[in-house]
């Protein structure tokens, strides 16, 4: 009953924005929007990096405007997380994706709002951006976008609505979508395509890159560069405070990693010094020398944590590092040609 509810709530929702077009804001730039059904858990945050990546090597000038979900010190107005030159923000100012993003994409603005028309007008007068990316904005009707991406999995097919699974609209609101981003092979995308009624579709590739080390306190802990650089089949604690840490476990094992532990947290989970403490415990009772996290994780780690401090009298701390996560969009010339055409068309239609 709850659920049937909550989807014809959101049903309500957006078809009451769609007979409302004068409620809708419209930026002057192009608006690409990224984002899903589903309540965390769909590699979007990635998938904006590779988007806005593959805008700038088309000559454009992106920004990205983000909510900043889970932000332990949230203000009024826009956050600059990145003027595209330095990082402005901590972590807990700009929420951990939004500080990743920043941090990944090195030249690329990045702004937090609860209003992102908001910060949107900012990015257009003071930093002269071109287009924007909205980062997790399927749901934010709010504001108009010319290009409509959501990310989905042949996993989401079976999911239930809130509060008895995890989508966030039926599935049946994907048909909004100007086009589908589906993570797995063609056989999933078919699937996919056909559950949802969506023709235009591409599919999503994700791979990990070499581990890196991961600084604490403005230093990196002694041993972790050996140890991140080191071979595949080393034992391994393996810490996730994600949506579905179950995929990243399984990706470490795939990797050839030797998972001796998993230590599971909620989503966007800020960690204390003690509970690193009892992780590097946790390494030391079970042998392994290297504690392997998620990058979005290693955001999330206290910075005053000592460095080098032993969990107990005969084991040194172990080493961190952070498996980093890249995608692609496959066929990638397809994509990237159909991209610049939406945005030519949008382009021609302001004018």
């Amino acid at each position: 009953m709850l659920s049937r509810v909550y989807g014809r709530a959101t049903e309500l929702r957006r078809a009451w924005y769609g007979r409302r077009p004068h409620r809708v804001r419209r930026l002057d730039r192009p608006v690409v929007s990224v984002g899903n059904v589903l309540v965390g858990g769909s590699g979007k945050t990635p998938l904006v990096a590779a988007i806005v990546r593959l805008l700038a090597a088309a000559g454009e000038r992106p920004a990205i405007l983000s909510r900043g979900y889970g932000r332990r010190e949230p203000a009024d107005g826009v956050v600059v997380v990145s003027d595209g030159r330095q990082v402005l923000a901590t972590p807990g100012q700009a929420g951990d994706e939004p500080y990743m993003l920043a941090r990944t994409l090195p030249g690329v603005p990045v702004f937090v709002s609860p209003d992102r028309y908001l910060a949107g007008r900012l990015a257009e007068w003071r930093f002269g951006c071109t287009v924007h990316v909205l980062d997790d904005g399927f749901q934010h009707v709010q504001l108009a976008r010319d290009v409509d991406l959501v990310v989905m999995s042949r996993a989401d097919l079976d999911e239930r609505l809130l509060p008895l699974g995890r989508l966030r609209e039926p599935l049946a609101a994907a048909r909004a979508a100007h086009a589908l981003l589906v993570a797995g092979g063609d056989e999933d995308v078919q699937a996919v395509a056909a559950a949802v009624g969506v023709k235009t579709t591409f599919r999503v590739a994700r791979r990990y890159g070499a581990p890196r080390p991961i600084a604490s306190s403005g230093a990196v802990r002694a041993g972790v560069s050996a140890a991140a650089s080191a071979e595949a089949g080393r034992r391994v604690v393996a810490v996730a405070g994600i949506a579905r840490p179950e995929r990243f476990f399984a990706a470490l094992r795939e990797l050839g990693w030797d998972v001796a532990r998993e230590c599971v947290f909620r989503d966007h989970h800020w960690f204390t010094p003690r509970e690193v403490a009892t992780i590097d415990r946790a390494a030391a009772d079970t042998g392994a020398d290297l504690v392997m996290t998620t990058e979005k994780d290693s955001v999330r780690l206290p910075e005053d944590v000592d460095v080098g401090r032993a969990p107990t009298a005969r084991h040194e701390a172990p080493a961190w590092a952070y498996l980093p996560l890249e995608v692609v969009v496959e066929p990638a010339d397809r994509f990237a040609s159909w991209l610049q055409e939406r945005l030519s068309a949008a382009r021609r239609e302001a004018a």
